[in-house]
């Protein structure tokens, strides 16, 4: 074995974690709009037609397609079919650590400044249902609120127990979910939005 070549090798590789390459891998962008003198930050409530998840609370953006030459890319690609955004007219901001819901799904977040009247005159209606913002002076100062789910691992039938020790009577581990939720007037922002809302709006108090 060459163990310079195998340096080189391990040194090259950038993954995140192992199987980022196989994983179902999107990209968002949290909008800071600036309205009525201060900073918001805007949401898209999803068309109520749409296929996935109708009439839910995100931020833009969605898949990383092949073509996309970066994750960041693929973000502002995806905001400009939603909401459409020039790309040209968005002030990136920064980037915030990837949110790893699983070792076959990924989401890269990017926060980045936006033109708030440019997304009112030309967000996709068969896409989004509306836009809102919510300050982000009342986001540092309410505190979301946290419900468990448990997740339990159920191997398949075919699974092949007789390879494992204890077969069958293996314990598999199981593990708990943490969901946030963000009351604001009739809007509730929860699920992996309101995840990476809480990591960006726990940056901001520090």
């Amino acid at each position: 074995m060459d163990l310079d070549r195998l340096q080189s090798k391990l040194y090259e590789n950038k993954s995140l974690f192992i199987g980022e390459d196989t994983a179902f891998r999107s990209a968002v962008i949290i909008p800071l709009v600036e309205a009525e003198g201060e900073w918001h930050v805007l949401f898209e409530v999803r068309a109520f037609t749409m296929r996935k998840q109708p009439g839910d609370i995100s931020f833009p953006g969605g898949k990383i397609d092949v073509t996309d030459a970066s994750p960041m890319e693929a973000a502002l690609r995806e905001m400009h079919e939603e909401l459409g955004v020039d790309p040209k007219t968005v002030q990136m901001i920064g980037e915030l650590s990837p949110y790893i819901a699983s070792p076959s799904f990924v989401v890269y977040p990017f926060v980045a400044v936006v033109d708030y009247h440019e997304i009112i005159r030309s967000y996709n209606k068969d896409e989004v249902e509306e836009v809102f913002s919510i300050p982000l002076k009342w986001l540092a100062e309410h505190e979301p609120y946290m419900h468990m789910v448990a997740i339990e691992t159920a191997p398949p039938k075919n699974f092949p127990f007789e390879k494992i020790m204890n077969g069958d009577r293996y314990k598999f581990r199981s593990h708990s979910l943490e969901e946030w939720f963000y009351e604001y007037g009739n809007y509730t922002v929860w699920g992996l939005t309101a995840r990476v809302l809480k990591h960006f709006i726990d940056i901001v108090k520090k």
